[in-house]
């Protein structure tokens, strides 16, 4: 049976850096043998997340069915002010809705994570904020991760890299989340 992997990131910009370096991770976990599913840009445009409100829009549904269902999980988003964005944030609030699961919150998935960033120090900054969270929500980040500099390195729309290095470490982590995902 196929590993399913959940990509959630980018902005609300169609079409972004950092959705382009989610589809980069997804690529690799496809061309491992996975099931890939994208939850991205204005599909991550919900209400914030309120746990005293049960009732959910159609897209808060959608993303926290996907996130049940999956095996492996690839988080990205652009760095913001030196963290992740606040719609990558509110998302992945969305996820308490998972705690009374028999597998509460992420708990158990390989989780890759890519912090994406114009510039150094919010790229790596933003990285390291999903891995905190990733731990928060009891998933396994991989041991690769990405920091991509948008200055230094282009993603094209096709998932074309401007830098062979970066191209092979997104491709690596989409390959370890299924990779863990399908030992676990």
């Amino acid at each position: 049976m196929a590993v399913t992997v959940v990509g959630v990131g980018g902005s609300v910009r169609a079409d972004s850096q950092s959705e382009r370096a989610l589809h980069a991770v997804l690529a690799g976990a496809r061309d491992s043998g996975a099931k890939v599913r994208v939850i991205a840009g204005s599909g991550l445009v919900m209400p914030f997340y309120d746990p005293a409100v049960t009732e959910r829009v159609s897209n808060a549904r959608e993303l926290v069915e996907a996130l049940r269902e999956a095996d492996g999980v690839v988080l990205a988003s652009p760095g913001y002010h030196g963290t992740i964005s606040g719609l990558v944030k509110n998302a992945l609030d969305y996820v308490e809705d998972l705690r009374e699961d028999s597998r509460p919150y992420l708990h158990g998935r390989a989780v890759g994570c890519v912090g994406i960033a114009y510039g150094w120090q919010a790229t790596v900054t933003t990285l390291q904020a999903l891995r905190s969270v990733t731990h928060a929500l009891r998933g396994w980040p991989t041991p690769l991760g990405a920091a991509v500099n948008s200055a230094d390195t282009r993603l094209g729309p096709a998932g074309e890299c401007s830098d062979e290095k970066v191209a092979a470490t997104l491709h690596t982590i989409g390959s370890q989340v299924v990779e863990f995902a399908s030992e676990h």
